[in-house]
């Protein structure tokens, strides 16, 4: 029989496996019976102190096996867990307090500095627990399980609020996906029948679990009762993270395709070769054929697969797997299983074999909404179908490929240009080593591309060599008319490149454009 909700996934495992290790972050570990008896201390307490079934408790946290005992512990007691993104601002922290009513926040000690000034902010919550030695304001988490009496948990629904959890905020103000139980559980089913997971799995992912891509790797290893290996995000070490995967004999991983270029780029690497890896995932960004090349030689034994997906459809909605990874360069794969999925243009009706539209869905893994804004859920909705905001092409195979994010396109003289299908251009070349391309105002045309490029290791790349590269591979309408030169690009969490930003930072530069 499947699960019907999330707790249900940690309880039957816990039935089943109770001494059978759950989770691992450095040096400490718990077992099944261990995660679910602190769930419940945890639920237990919440419901102490005045929270109640509905009630949203933001999650202010690191990846730790504490984050992961908040998701179980705040829904047995019945409420929505909300995770908040720990690279944010105070101010950026309390819109989401604020926005979601959170009647409790729980923070790492590391981040309660942060946490009591978006409190402040926000004036709320009036429940604040910290991880740690608790400053003014805030009751000790281990403290409060730990005086907590055992207490029957609520009953929950399908359709009941697993998680609030807010978009990344690269095209606007965050909005909070509400993911039902029955959303993540159709997404933790699919995601084991596509990649074949079983209990006898270890997992490590190097995704935040604040972020949906974390979240929808972790599920699936609970309901199998398999474990799962917790990355710390205090800074991504590749040596690290060849070390843990050796050390825990991982076999199946995913990590963004900048942390594989690293991982794929040292001696050591050549030591997972012979080791027990099944499964070496990519996604959040584009890879370059170079990494996807690199991945493949370093991990011979793997599949590699590519997983594309978002927040609101609860993770993961296609992959590209095995041999298609490299034949079918560029393509987030076909749909998993329950997601259906068109490509529609702006009258909603569904495109021709290899032209551009937006990517609908339907399917158990939608979300029900957003929080509180019902006119951005009649844009999301129109017509029956989820629109994803995303612009793809699908080739005589089926196979999908992402041509923009919708609201990146540049409309520079009336024509369109896709920021992505420049990236693709740039990055081919040998001196570049990483690239966003975003649209900034122009005297005549309105807008224009702007390129900001990452030299490869030991290159000195010319604005105009790469110029006359475009020129060679692109129409004269969306070669970049200026290309600028920096260390790194900002990305978020996620791996995504934050082009709002990069926007703000360089849009100054449009009145030298000609």
């Amino acid at each position: 029989m499947k699960p019907t909700t999330v707790p249900e996934m940690l309880s039957r495992s816990a039935a089943a496996r109770p001494g059978g290790l759950a989770l691992v972050f450095g040096e400490e570990e718990r077992t099944y019976a261990e995660l679910e008896e602190r769930g419940n201390r945890l639920a237990a307490a919440l419901a102490e102190r005045g929270v109640a079934p509905g009630d949203r408790v933001a999650l202010l946290m690191h990846n730790s096996i504490e984050l992961v005992e908040a998701f179980f512990g705040c829904q047995m007691a019945g409420a929505c867990p909300v995770p908040v993104n720990f690279r944010l601002v105070a101010e950026e922290i309390a819109f989401i307090l604020e926005d979601s009513g959170a009647a409790a926040l729980i923070a790492d000690e590391g981040l309660l500095d942060l946490a009591a000034a978006a409190a402040t902010a926000a004036g709320a919550p009036r429940l604040r627990l910290a991880v740690g030695g608790p400053p003014p304001g805030f009751d000790a988490y281990e403290g409060a399980m730990a005086g907590a009496a055992p207490a029957p948990r609520p009953t929950l629904a399908g359709d009941d609020l697993a998680f609030l959890m807010y978009t990344s905020g690269t095209t606007g103000r965050p909005k909070g996906a509400m993911l039902t139980h029955s959303n993540l559980v159709a997404s933790t089913l699919a995601w084991i029948e596509e990649v074949g997971a079983g209990p006898e799995d270890v997992w490590l992912s190097g995704q935040p679990l604040f972020h949906i891509g974390g979240l929808n790797g972790l599920l699936p290893f609970v309901h199998l009762g398999a474990t799962s290996v917790l990355a710390p995000t205090t800074g991504f070490d590749p040596e690290r993270a060849i070390e843990l995967l050796l050390r825990h004999r991982v076999s199946r991983c995913v990590f963004v395709p900048t942390q594989w270029q690293e991982i794929c780029s040292l001696p050591a690497a050549s030591r997972l070769a012979a080791g027990p890896l099944r499964t070496a995932i990519w996604g959040a960004s584009a890879a370059p054929r170079q990494t996807l090349e690199l991945i493949e030689r370093t991990l011979p034994a793997a599949a590699i697969v590519s997983a594309y997906g978002q927040t609101e459809m609860a993770g993961t909605t296609t992959m590209l797997k095995g041999g298609d990874s490299l034949r079918k360069l560029g393509s987030v794969g076909k749909p998993i299983a329950g997601v259906v999925a068109r490509i529609v243009d702006e009258a909603g009706d569904d495109v021709a074999s290899g032209e551009v539209g937006e990517l609908v869905y339907r399917g158990l893994q939608v979300m029900r909404g957003y929080w509180q804004r019902p006119e951005a859920d009649a844009e999301a909705f129109a017509g029956g179908w989820f629109h994803s905001g995303d612009l793809l092409r699908a080739d005589e195979e089926g196979f999908l490929y992402v041509v923009d994010r919708k609201k990146d396109m540049i409309v520079s003289g009336g024509e369109n240009v896709y920021p992505a299908e420049v990236e693709r251009v740039l990055a081919a070349h040998p001196a570049v080593a990483d690239v966003a391309v975003v649209g900034v105002p122009h005297r005549r045309w309105v807008e224009t591309p702007f390129a900001v490029v990452v030299p490869a290791a030991g290159a000195e790349p010319d604005p105009d060599e790469l110029l006359a590269h475009c020129r060679q591979h692109l129409a004269g309408y969306k070669k970049p008319s200026a290309i600028v030169f920096v260390s790194e690009l900002p990305r978020n969490a996620a791996g995504k490149v934050l082009k709002r930003q990069l926007r703000e930072l360089h849009e100054a530069r449009a009145d030298a454009f000609s």
